[in-house]
């Protein structure tokens, strides 16, 4: 059956971006936030507008789902005290979606993987040691309790793209800490690419990794990101803490994405940098 209606619960960087680029392609969109002032923006870009606020989920628009996927792009702050409540606050949403929905995309994080000084796949079960990554957990895990609807979880990694520079965080810093280990990172295309690609080919119900398979050290990236951004290099130390690499084998084979970054160095020659 084809995919015509999506609904994103969280219009910010990602589910924005994302949003845009489906009205371009003819989806029928629905798109949240917590703003007032936001719903012209969502509305002069051909989405439409609905006002969401977890905090408040006790009356949840129906029409918001009625859609046959809902993308649910909603992360947990982690310095809040509101990350302790970030399941409660989730479950509306799931009730509200059971029934009406096929589809479910979670956007998690790939920092519900622990610094097992590892590397990890899709095939691997996290357990987590920082509060975000152990309410992430959990939210993955309450989807899967609805059996009314299919659900993806889609792990991003470091994010970076228009206005996201990282090379910001460490420009003109000296002896940062774990020069050595390997980066787990994606841009905002290839997040763009990796959910359009899983809408087109309707490979749900699966865990994908969406992390670029290139893993250079931090000191080898952030000391060219920093070169290439004209800001001053950091020094880092040479050494190797607790690391994790994070690898992606379901999304080329199972969803058969490749992704638009292959090497770092090579994504930071263009000229849109």
């Amino acid at each position: 059956m084809e995919i015509k209606k999506v609904s994103i619960l969280g219009c910010g960087w990602f589910g924005l971006s994302f949003a845009k680029h489906l009205v371009a392609r003819g989806y029928q969109v629905r798109g949240s936030t917590t703003s007032e002032q936001k719903l012209s923006e969502l509305k002069r870009d051909g989405i439409a507008p609905f006002l969401i606020d977890l905090n408040q989920s006790d009356d949840l628009p129906a029409d918001f789902f009625d859609t046959d996927v809902l993308l649910v792009n909603v992360p947990p702050r982690a310095k809040s005290a509101d990350a302790v409540n970030y399941v409660t606050k989730l479950k509306p949403i799931a009730e509200a979606a059971k029934g009406k929905i096929k589809h479910l995309v979670f956007i998690s994080s790939t920092g519900v993987f622990e610094d097992g000084n590892f590397a990890v796949d899709e095939r691997d079960c996290p357990q987590p040691t920082t509060e975000a990554g152990k309410v992430l957990l959990e939210a993955e895990n309450l989807w899967k309790a609805y059996p009314q609807f299919s659900v993806t979880i889609i792990r991003f990694s470091g994010l970076l793209g228009p206005g996201r520079n990282l090379a910001k965080f460490f420009a003109g810093k000296t002896d940062v800490a774990n020069g050595k280990a390997p980066v787990n990172l994606i841009t905002l295309d290839d997040c763009i690419g990796v959910c359009a690609h899983l809408l087109e080919t309707q490979k749900f119900g699966e865990i994908y990794h969406a992390v670029v398979p290139h893993h250079p050290s931090r000191s080898e990236f952030y000391s060219s990101l920093c070169e290439v951004s004209g800001l001053q290099p950091p020094h880092f130390k040479d050494e190797l803490l607790e690391w994790k690499q994070i690898n992606a084998v379901n999304l080329p084979e199972k969803l058969g994405y490749v992704f638009k970054v292959q090497n770092w160095f090579e994504w930071m020659k263009q000229p849109t940098l």
